[in-house]
């Protein structure tokens, strides 16, 4: 059959639906490949003897609820398993097209080799080639095969969730089943429910406004704290330096739990302290109004400033001294030096971390959950379970951890996604350092 081959390409076709109708079939009938093509055939035989297993966990996820009374109850007890086991599915499905699109690659590849050169290639020619063409590839696959068991998984798991009615107390495994529902769930949460809807536009309002202050308080305070440190001519620098890393240091969980025992409104230190002089004190963390957010910010910026002042000192320290000496001949004074070249070298290459620093704190959820708990309580907590310090994270903790309303946690966790991710990414492309190649 070799030989029964065309060099002018006219047998491309031959080999297409040879490499199609079985994999490795074309590098075992044309190419006398055997060692290739045997391990293709074995892939694609493994994967046919393990197909009812793999249609099994499909028709499970798809009719889901419709088909739990063909189980026992034992099996039925898990229903939640069954979404897991449709998408691990989905991905070995998904894997082996990848794999089956390489054979029928790899077959026309070698044919246009054999046209090119006039003969084939022995099977140690072969495998030699494709271990160095492919050796990338063979390198990553151990790491792309983790990524999608345990990365692709979860995610897709939890994105359907969001279209499920998953939740207690009347969607719960074993007594009760799961159904898939659509964008019930979304509509819901986007103006089919008044009380859901103004719980999710409060929440979200306040979660923005959480990342851009807590973001830009801490970023510009450490390039304060730094400034101030880089220009003192003072012997005791270094022991400032290292008093104010200290927060940065404490792991933050301790450091937001001692902030609460501090700004208790019964017993805390600093209230006994207002006391002491004659005042009253004050509901740090649970008044109704707007002092819990502005304490979460004001303890964040205590806990976050450290950070970047590492960084902006780190910077300025590597700023050629040239650049000072040169200015300073040319007449300029120490604001005109900082305003002109300080600053603009400082923010070129500390801009991306800040961009990253936000979608952290967006996702922040020690910072306000120890802190605050997401309280105080308001009017809707009692049915959306939103507090009024919660922040998209922490709300999908409650619904989901404390209360197992896994589908609307779903949505948000979707919402949160959705938005953050093009956000960050379209904004730390678009910096200059990322255009110039820097990163």
């Amino acid at each position: 059959m070799g030989t029964s081959l065309q060099t002018d390409g006219s047998s491309r076709k031959n080999v297409l639906i040879t490499s199609l109708l079985f994999m490795g079939l074309a590098h075992i009938v044309h190419f006398k490949q055997y060692v290739k093509g045997v391990f293709y055939a074995l892939v694609e035989i493994i994967f046919l003897v393990c197909s009812p297993m793999l249609y099994d966990g499909i028709r499970k996820m798809v009719l889901l609820g419709k088909i739990r009374e063909q189980y026992t109850y034992e099996v039925r007890a898990h229903e939640h398993f069954w979404l897991i086991e449709g998408m691990i599915t989905l991905v070995i499905i998904g894997m082996f097209a990848v794999v089956y699109y390489i054979s029928v690659r790899g077959a026309l590849n070698t044919y246009r080799e054999f046209c090119y050169e006039g003969k084939l290639k022995t099977n140690r020619e072969s495998l030699s080639g494709t271990m160095g063409k492919s050796f990338p590839i063979f390198g990553l696959a151990p790491t792309f095969i983790l990524i999608a068991f345990f990365v692709v998984v979860p995610l897709l798991f939890s994105a359907c969730v969001a279209f499920t009615d998953f939740s207690l107390p009347y969607h719960y495994p074993p007594k009760n089943p799961i159904n898939w529902v659509g964008f019930e769930n979304f509509a819901a949460m986007f103006g089919g429910d008044a009380t859901w809807t103004e719980a999710f536009g409060r929440v979200a309002v306040w979660t923005l406004i959480w990342g851009l202050v807590a973001t830009l308080s801490s970023y510009f305070a450490g390039l304060f704290v730094a400034v101030i440190l880089n220009e003192a001519k003072m012997k005791l620098t270094p022991i400032f330096r290292i008093i104010f890393i200290l927060p940065y240091a404490v792991p933050s969980v301790i450091s937001m739990l001692v902030w609460k025992n501090l700004l208790n409104g019964e017993f805390g230190t600093i209230n006994a302290m207002i006391k002491e002089f004659g005042g009253t004190g004050f509901a740090w963390l649970t008044d109704k109004s707007i002092l819990p957010n502005v304490m979460c910010l004001v303890v964040n910026l205590w806990a976050g400033f450290p950070y970047f002042m590492l960084l902006m000192m780190g910077t300025m320290t590597a700023i050629s001294s040239d650049v000072f000496e040169a200015a300073k001949i040319d007449g300029a004074n120490k604001w005109q030096i900082f305003k002109s070249i300080t600053l603009p070298l400082v923010i070129y290459q500390t801009l991306p971390l800040m961009i990253m620093s936000f979608t952290f704190n967006i996702n922040n959820f020690g910072a306000v959950y120890f802190l605050t708990g997401g309280g105080p309580a308001l009017a809707d907590t009692n049915r959306t379970f939103a507090g009024g310090t919660d922040i998209l994270v922490t709300w999908i903790y409650k619904l989901t951890v404390d209360q197992m309303k896994y589908n609307y946690g779903a949505v948000l966790a979707i919402l949160v996604f959705v938005v953050l991710a093009p956000f960050a990414i379209f904004n730390f492309m678009n910096t200059k350092s990322f255009k110039e190649g820097e990163l």
